[in-house]
């Protein structure tokens, strides 16, 4: 079975936060997303980075497209 035939994707829109209005397209309907920001690491360690992590949750009363993620600033 070919999965890209077989997956439905969506456009979603993410608000608040650093990806505020970012648009994506998103298959299954993720109740979470995760957004990741690369930081600068000062004499990194080989194979070492550093990232940020932005969590967004679906709004549950969105039912069409878009699909609506607001940004959680309690996560994780």
């Amino acid at each position: 079975m070919d999965l890209h035939v077989a997956t439905k994707w969506e456009t979603a829109v993410l608000a608040g936060g650093p990806a505020d209005g970012l648009h994506m397209q998103v298959a299954g309907r993720p109740s979470v997303l995760q957004v990741t920001c690369p930081c600068r690491v000062e004499a990194p360690e080989d194979g070492v980075r550093v990232e940020a992590v932005y969590v967004y949750r679906r709004h549950p009363g969105v039912h069409g497209e878009p699909l609506a993620y607001g940004y959680d600033c309690a996560s994780p």
